[in-house]
């Protein structure tokens, strides 16, 4: 099998995430995304075992990315706070700048079995886990409250960026995700934060 790099290796993942986005992971055939990369079916065969494997490289790949980028800019903040507000822009952003992508992690994920989806899930650890950090940080700094399971407001981060994701991919209108980024800060705050910090 071909080393998992180079300008092919990236054009088919760009082709996957195209394809799988607009005609969903059942429907999308091996020769449509060879295609749209502009290389010959057997090729993809190359790097990938299947289109199992392709669409978990695919995720491997377009989330390991975001997960690197969003520890060099936590480390650039000083506060729980700051890391928070940092979190959940990037969480945000990154889904509007690559609408395809975000399209098969929110709803094309979610019908695959049960196999790739505990695959997927494990990848998901490290950012649960940067979540996690960040809570802890504010509980011990006494900025966020103590009383509320740390793995409880993680869930409830994760997930209400996950539902405004799902909802933007969904909606009939155009509007910015992006600058929701605030108003969703604001909202955890108000739920777990000891007093008001800025």
């Amino acid at each position: 099998m071909a080393k998992k790099s180079g300008d092919k290796y990236e054009a088919i993942l760009d082709a996957a995430a195209k394809i799988i986005g607009e005609v969903g992971y059942h429907k999308a055939q091996i020769s449509k995304i060879a295609r749209e990369a502009n290389v010959a079916e057997g090729t993809i065969y190359l790097y990938f075992e299947n289109k199992q494997d392709l669409l978990l490289s695919l995720f491997q790949k377009r989330f390991g990315e975001f997960i690197v980028n969003l520890k060099n800019e936590l480390n650039t903040a000083k506060t729980p706070l700051e890391k928070l507000r940092k979190l959940v822009t990037r969480h945000l952003e990154n889904s509007e700048k690559d609408r395809n992508f975000a399209q098969v992690t929110q709803i094309e994920l979610r019908q695959a079995d049960r196999a790739l989806r505990q695959k997927l899930s494990e990848l998901l650890r490290d950012y649960f886990t940067i979540i996690e950090n960040i809570i802890d940080e504010g509980k011990e700094q006494g900025i966020f409250r103590s009383d509320i399971s740390t793995k409880v407001i993680r869930r409830m981060i994760f997930g209400t960026l996950d539902e405004m994701v799902s909802s933007w991919l969904l909606s009939s209108r155009q509007y910015s995700l992006s600058k929701q980024a605030k108003d969703a800060v604001e909202l955890f705050c108000h739920g777990f934060l000891v007093k008001n910090n800025d």
